[in-house]
Order: C-alpha cells, then sequence, then structure tokens
C-alpha cells in the first residue's frame, strides 16, 4: 500500500492505506472511484477485475481502500456495508452506491451519469 498514490494505466485499482492517501488521490485525478471494501469479503474481490476494465475504458482513477485500516473513513463516508463505491469529481464525492456486486455496464452508467 502507498502513501501517495499516482494513477497509472495498470488494470488493478490503486490499493490506498489512509484517509491522506484518498485524498492525495483525489486532489491529483480529476475523477476517482472509490471502492471501500474489506478483507474477506467475496463481492468486494469479484469487483476488482470490472473495476480495472472501468479504469481503461473510462481514463478514470480506480482506487480501493478498507476502512478497517483508518477507522475515521468510516464515519466520514458513512460506510454501513461493503463494497461502497464513492464517486469524486475535482476532489468532492458527487455520488455513492452501496448495491452490492455491480456490473460492469452499470458501474459504467452510473459514473458517466455522475460525472
Amino acid at each position: 500500500m502507498t502513501d501517495r498514490p499516482q494513477p497509472d494505466e495498470s488494470s488493478r485499482p490503486i490499493q490506498l492505506s489512509s484517509e491522506a492517501a484518498l485524498d492525495a488521490l483525489c486532489a491529483d485525478a480529476d475523477r476517482v472511484l472509490a471502492e471501500f471494501y474489506t478483507d474477506g469479503c467475496g463481492i468486494c474481490s469479484s469487483m476488482e477485475p470490472v473495476l480495472g476494465n472501468l479504469a481503461r475504458q473510462l481514463d478514470i482513477a480506480v482506487a480501493q481502500v478498507n476502512p478497517r485500516d483508518d477507522p475515521a473513513l468510516v464515519e466520514r463516508f458513512d460506510v454501513r456495508s461493503v463494497p461502497l463505491f464513492v464517486l469524486f469529481v475535482d476532489g468532492e464525492p458527487v455520488a455513492r452506491l452501496a448495491d452490492g456486486f455491480v456490473p460492469g455496464e452499470r458501474l459504467e452508467s452510473w459514473v458517466r451519469e455522475h460525472s
């Protein structure tokens, strides 16, 4: 995990370890899709390839963050279930989605609708 993530062209989401790392990524990228997950969540794990595809298709920074690594995230983003997707545009959270597994086409449509 990293403290100062940099968006790249990798097909894997950026792994974040703290609220500060998430804030840094949001400051550096125009659009960020963050998945809040927990270890052992099968649905969360199954979203990783979907998120990688989305990053390539939409040229968007995609990150995964475990709020248990930094409990302030739970309160700040009112994390009640995982996976929770939060879309940031220009550093601000503009939409959230907590519907379990979300197929790629639906997630892409949701991102486009809110950005």
